[in-house]
């Protein structure tokens, strides 16, 4: 497969008729972001529907007194909701997405979306397939943020960031905007990992040293 033939890589692009690939190919274009840039912010209305083809994308809220939560990524795969969303309402976004690595996108003009969207069931259903998975996992922010325990949340995204080798590298910061909260709260919470033996920490990096407690933690109710 090459980028020509990206259609392969989606689940409600895969499905369609080829004669309507093939028209998506021609009439979608292929943008490149580098690590770390804005790929969308506020008060911007999109005029293109979005498909990630490569890369990782953040999209991050930030409230009005400059606190600053992770609302949900994008995966190579997948398409973002808030960009579908804001272009069927013809709305400014009021998230920004910024890509967390050099990344690949496919974006499909407005015209050609609701040409497609109007005849074709599949894409259809991929578009409220999607838009449908990220709005549950949205409620689920709101959810953790409202009534979750912080400590639980931030064994979970410790185990989460470190992955199998045990190491995250992250800020106090970085990890508060993860879990929409202050950085001050994160700091504390860690500490107290720390005085438990839990975890060890350095300038930037977090080592996870009991998993099997911290787990424990994470799976708490």
């Amino acid at each position: 497969m090459t980028i020509a033939d990206w259609t392969e890589c989606f689940d409600g692009t895969r499905n369609l008729p080829r004669v309507v690939r093939d028209r998506l190919v021609v009439e979608a274009r292929i943008v490149r972001f580098e690590q770390g840039a804005q790929v969308f912010g506020p008060d911007k209305v999109p005029d293109s529907l979005f498909f990630l083809y490569e890369g990782r994308l953040r999209v991050s809220q930030m409230s009005s007194g400059g606190r600053e939560i992770v609302l949900y990524r994008v995966e190579a795969g997948d398409s973002c909701v808030l960009t579908t969303a804001c272009m069927l309402a013809e709305e400014a976004y009021n998230a920004e997405g910024l890509a967390e690595s050099d990344l690949t996108a496919i974006v499909l003009p407005k015209a050609a979306f609701d040409r497609l969207a109007a005849e074709e069931e599949a894409f259809r259903r991929f578009v409220f397939a999607a838009y449908s998975k990220r709005l549950i996992d949205l409620l689920r922010v709101v959810d953790d943020v409202a009534f979750g325990r912080i400590d639980v949340r931030l064994a979970q995204r410790l185990l989460a960031l470190a992955g199998e080798g045990g190491t995250v590298s992250a800020t106090h910061q970085h990890l508060a905007t993860e879990l929409g909260t202050a950085r001050e709260v994160v700091s504390r919470v860690l500490q107290d990992f720390q005085k438990r033996s839990l975890i060890s920490q350095s300038r930037g990096q977090i080592v996870i040293v009991e998993r099997a407690a911290l787990q424990a933690i994470s799976d708490s109710p």
